[in-house]
């Protein structure tokens, strides 16, 4: 039968979160560190300063990043809003706020580097971005790029129209139309009504129509506040409408025996504990709601809600339904220890047989495998559900700076390669688990074995 995807149900299924019943009394928000490429660090806030940053990391307000000059990362807020940072990059996240009126405000200051905003301009949402001594304040849909070398700052504007203020006074910077302020001399500006290219413009565009592609604009979640993770699921995997339990998403390449804990950490926050970090590239959204249930003779699948309820809340660990025999359900560490602790348990990544094509095998779930990378991996999910195995082509392309002289002051130098607790929404209710039937019917699509 045909695969149906999840549509216009999502709309009425997130309208809701609950509020993390430990955080409850914060008005502080967790977003998603969604991509990183090389050596990008990370300072929780802890007191340890500076650790090796893991994909699907909670960023929370006071985290500061900070990438090597192999290093690119993006953080992805709620609304789908994307920051994206490069090399030699330096950024920290001062305020992430829930406003009373529900409004969500940002906060970003860019220490040193380069980083690209694109913002979405949900309602009564609001989010800055401070370099040197300006400040960028945005409420409308805006998408820039930011600049700081040692003697001079240049904002960039590709979308939108930008007032930033300073000590020279407020500035409005057009499409299309970039500033350069001096530093050095009161910030002093300079306007200009085009816009000097940069060799990660093709980086961060490439970014947005990955995104573009896959957050699946006919099914009506894209304006919900909480569709952060929503790209990589419709990538990396497929829902599918299970009789008596509704809809229900897999991850391509994952068969029977493969869980959904196979690889990731627990990783400490203080005021909270431990959480469950995923390794998957897709691992944002199944770990923190709804639940996973193992479904004979399917494998394990991720349900959002139940005969639809609304989402279940912040899931610090996991939530099970119906394990297998003998299955340990994942449980945070013992004693009162605040290192990460790494789980590797699962198959090897993909293997490169040459720069351009990799070998993907049965039970990988996507692991190692770049977004947007390549394409129709339904197709290559199905002959690996075959085959046990099959070789796929990498059509992403390392972003490679332009050989031409950079400016001193400009931090574009480098070459790149391929205490408080957050509080999510208003409580809602917490939908009921569902006792595990002992057969299980066949889907309308079936999922991959």
């Amino acid at each position: 039968m045909s695969i149906r995807r999840l549509g216009l149900t999502l709309a009425g299924l997130a309208c809701s979160l609950l509020a993390i019943p430990s955080w409850a009394d914060s008005q502080v928000r967790i977003v998603r560190l969604s991509d990183l490429q090389g050596n990008v660090q990370i300072d929780r806030n802890t007191g340890q300063g500076y650790e090796k940053a893991i994909l699907n990391m909670p960023i929370v307000q006071g985290t500061k990043l900070r990438t090597d000059s192999d290093a690119r990362a993006e953080i992805e807020f709620e609304d789908g809003s994307a920051l994206r940072i490069t090399p030699n990059t330096v950024i920290e996240f001062p305020m992430l706020s829930l406003r009373d009126s529900g409004g969500r405000a940002s906060t970003a200051s860019l220490q040193e580097g380069t980083a690209y905003l694109n913002f979405l301009g949900a309602k009564d949402d609001e989010f800055t971005l401070n370099f040197g001594h300006e400040g960028v304040t945005l409420s409308q849909p805006a998408h820039l790029r930011v600049e700081m070398g040692d003697t001079e700052a240049t904002l960039a504007v590709f979308k939108g129209d930008v007032s930033v203020e300073g000590p020279s006074g407020t500035l409005v910077v057009q499409k299309k139309q970039s500033a350069t302020f001096d530093l050095a001399d009161s910030d002093k500006y300079k306007l200009a009504k085009n816009l000097e290219s940069d060799p990660y413009d093709a980086w961060d565009k490439e970014q947005e129509q990955y995104h573009d592609r896959n957050k699946g604009s006919s099914s009506g979640y894209n304006d919900l506040p909480y569709g952060y993770g929503m790209s990589d699921l419709n990538y990396y995997g497929n829902y599918y409408d299970v009789p008596g339990y509704g809809w229900m998403w897999q991850p391509y390449f994952a068969g029977a025996g493969w869980d959904p804990f196979m690889n990731g950490a627990w990783v400490y926050y203080p005021g909270f504990g431990y959480t469950w970090v995923s390794g998957y590239p897709w691992g944002w959204m199944p770990y923190y709601y709804g639940s996973w249930y193992y479904m004979p003779p399917y494998g394990w699948m991720w349900q959002p809600v139940y005969r639809g309820s609304s989402w279940g809340g912040w899931n610090g660990t996991p939530r099970v339904v119906n394990p297998p025999p003998r299955f340990k359900p994942p449980q945070p560490p013992s004693g009162s220890g605040t290192k990460t602790v790494v789980v590797t348990r699962g198959p090897k990544v993909p293997v490169g047989v040459s720069p351009s094509r990799v070998v993907i095998r049965r039970d990988s779930a996507g692991l190692g495998i770049p977004r947007g990378s390549i394409r129709d991996l339904a197709k290559v999910s199905e002959t690996v559900k075959q085959r046990g195995v099959a070789t796929a082509t990498i059509h992403t392309a390392p972003v490679v700076p332009s050989r031409g002289a950079v400016p001193a002051s400009s931090p574009r130098t480098a070459t790149p390669a391929p205490r408080v607790s957050p509080r999510m929404s208003a409580p809602a209710s917490t939908p009921h688990s569902m006792p595990a039937p002992h057969s299980t019917p066949a889907p309308h699509a079936v999922p991959h074995k």
